[in-house]
């Protein structure tokens, strides 16, 4: 096969949730992938499940992507490999109030949303911008559009997502790489049990939406360029919600749903 029509795609958080599922359609569109993640068991079930459906190459790295330089380890071991799609997707939540929430997990969040993948993107994109070709899909969530008490690092991470996402996107105009941001509301994965940890009471359910809707909605919008992906109508209506309110009407209306969720 002629190495220059060889697809590969780099995926983080890609044991399960939207990360599993995005690599699936990957493999689907014959990518060779280059899966991430922490969890080494799951990242093998994930592997030997989609080449129990699709014949394509995927190689696994183990790495905690909250580590100091390990957009750059990575980018080491992957020298060489041409790169045509990464999506962005690993990532967690911490609740509860500021005052009270653990440092360590906030610190390592904070790492893994902003400089991890802000790094990683630093590294890759001159090369897929000298090729004149490349997609990005960054993950941010429907918390990327208003402050959010009770998990305020996590959705100020998601709106740098947002941000960062959209400005670049508009940097890359006319060099063949697109950069797509997908903002999707409480999504059926395993986020809602780390987001929980310490605090078992917290319980989102409203407007949940399935994995697999999520990930075909982002990974069609990827592939049709554009910036900001957000699935759903009530995602929609949500995210331009604080536009037509003050910022602090918005600010109490996520505390109070916040609240309800905690006492469900």
């Amino acid at each position: 096969m002629d190495e220059n029509k060889i697809k590969t795609a780099l995926v983080t958080g890609a044991a399960s949730g939207l990360g599993f599922e995005l690599a699936s359609l990957l493999a689907k569109d014959a990518y060779q992938l280059i899966l991430i993640d922490i969890d080494s068991e799951k990242l093998k079930q994930a592997k030997e499940s989609i080449l129990s459906t699709y014949q394509t190459k995927i190689s696994l790295m183990v790495k905690d992507l909250c580590s100091v330089n390990i957009a750059q380890e990575i980018y080491n071991e992957i020298e060489g490999v041409k790169i045509d799609v990464v999506i962005n997707n690993a990532g967690f939540g911490l609740f509860g109030t500021f005052y009270n929430t653990d440092w360590e997990r906030e610190s390592n969040m904070l790492h893994l949303h902003i400089l991890t993948t802000t790094h990683l993107l630093k590294l890759i994109l001159p090369d897929m911008v000298k090729r004149g070709s490349g997609k990005i899909l960054n993950v941010s969530s429907l918390a990327a559009f208003q402050p959010g008490p009770l998990m305020a690092l996590y959705y100020a991470s998601k709106a740098y997502l947002l941000s960062f996402s959209q400005a670049i996107s508009n940097e890359l105009k006319g060099t063949g790489v697109t950069v797509t941001v997908l903002c999707p509301g409480p999504t059926k994965t395993s986020f809602q049990g780390v987001v929980s940890q310490g605090c078992s009471d917290n319980k989102i359910t409203f407007n949940m939406a399935c994995p697999k809707a999520v990930a075909a909605y982002g990974y069609k919008t990827m592939h049709n360029g554009r910036v900001v992906a957000i699935p759903g109508m009530l995602n929609k209506f949500l995210s331009i919600l604080p536009r037509m309110l003050t910022r602090n009407r918005a600010t109490k209306i996520v505390r109070h749903i916040q609240d309800k969720n905690r006492q469900t």
